[in-house]
């Protein structure tokens, strides 16, 4: 096992080596996952460090991958999809799933899972008749089951580093 600048080479995968993150950091994280729309001064007031350490620290938490973007949380249902859905799918070719995926804008979160099923797909469609249409693609290549959210209590929670 040998070092190469900030990774960890083991066997032919290379891996990041897991930045340092001290209690201010936790806190920016806190902070912009809570709303990633606050100014360097903003968050520089409510941790108490100054706008260049802010910043810096911003730039560090991107750098290293922490931060791996900004995004707009949209409401689903203002868009015009009544229904949300998971979408279990058995054992599968890997890569026609992925293709079917990539080319399916219904599938909002797509996991690649252990134990009976293969994948867990998140989607959103406008009504029944789509969700059937949809639903539908996946079930011919691998058995499915679906279940469709009626709540979700628990979204987008924040994380702290581990």
């Amino acid at each position: 096992m040998r070092r190469l600048r900030r990774s960890i080479i083991i066997g032919t995968t290379i891996m990041a080596a897991r930045p340092r993150l001290d209690s201010y950091d936790a806190r920016i994280l806190a902070e912009l996952q809570a709303d990633a729309r606050l100014s360097v001064a903003e968050i520089s007031r409510r941790v108490h460090l100054s706008q260049p350490a802010i910043r810096e620290r911003i730039h560090k938490l991107e750098a290293a991958g922490v931060i791996r973007g900004y995004h707009a949380a949209l409401d689903l249902q203002a868009l015009g999809y009544g229904i949300r859905a998971i979408v279990r799918l058995g054992r599968s070719d890997y890569a026609r799933v992925s293709r079917l995926i990539a080319r399916t804008p219904e599938v909002i979160n797509a996991f690649n899972v252990t134990g009976e099923d293969s994948w867990v797909l998140e989607i959103a469609v406008i009504d029944v008749s789509h969700l059937d249409s949809v639903v539908s693609r996946f079930a011919a290549l691998a058995e499915s089951s679906t279940a469709i959210i009626l709540k979700a209590p628990r979204e987008r929670q924040p994380v702290a580093p581990a």
